[in-house]
């Protein structure tokens, strides 16, 4: 049965990506489905993909400038990529967000009590972040749809936005590089680089600092 939701939410994730990105309006048409069938994956999810999934996301982890203070976590799921984060940092503080309230009670029962001071998890839409502007040195999204407006607003000076595919464009959310750096250079990001680890990619962006 997990196999067939899993197939479901795959579909349905692939078709809300490129509709979405596309056209930012019709997240609204998308984001019930999606929270349902991530809420029904959420038991399972954490399995579902080996370490070696995050591959793309430590590859381009080494290639930050500077250490990060804060970070967040666009689609956390179980909080893979916030956990990898906050090991890989052990003086960043990490918000994981993701739509569905189940996937962010995994990632609260998986958060090991060493990390559990600097790592929170929250139920948030991505497209309306319930942050201040310029908050956080990096935003990271493993799997996610970008809504560019509030990567853009969420994002410091200095910044930078790493977007990371576990298996590239085989993966059912993807985003291809040429539209992310289409879409961040308007707000002033600059590319930096386009990695391949294992067989996923990642696209890395920051925003420059005028000061």
């Amino acid at each position: 049965m997990s196999d067939v939701r899993g197939a479901a939410a795959r579909r349905l994730a692939r078709l809300a990506t490129r509709a979405v990105v596309a056209r930012p309006g019709l997240w609204r048409l998308f984001r019930g489905p999606l929270r349902s069938a991530f809420d029904r994956l959420a038991p399972v999810w954490e399995d579902i993909q080996g370490p070696e999934a995050l591959a793309p996301l430590a590859h381009a982890l080494d290639r930050l400038e500077r250490p990060p203070a804060r970070v967040l976590d666009l689609g956390t799921g179980t909080g893979k990529a916030a956990r990898l984060v906050a090991e890989r940092f052990p003086e960043a503080e990490v918000v994981g967000v993701d739509l569905s309230p189940a996937m962010v009670e995994e990632a609260h029962r998986l958060l090991p009590s060493a990390l559990a001071g600097r790592v929170c998890f929250e139920v948030a839409d991505a497209s309306a972040l319930p942050f201040e502007d310029g908050v956080f040195d990096l935003v990271v999204l493993l799997n996610m749809i970008p809504f560019f407006g509030e990567l853009a607003r969420v994002t410091a000076p200095g910044g930078s936005i790493v977007v990371a595919s576990y298996s590239g464009p085989s993966t059912p959310i993807w985003t291809p590089p040429e539209t992310l750096r289409a879409r961040l250079e308007p707000f002033g990001f600059e590319h930096v680089g386009e990695l391949e680890a294992g067989a996923g990619t990642a696209f890395l962006a920051r925003r420059p600092d005028p000061g």
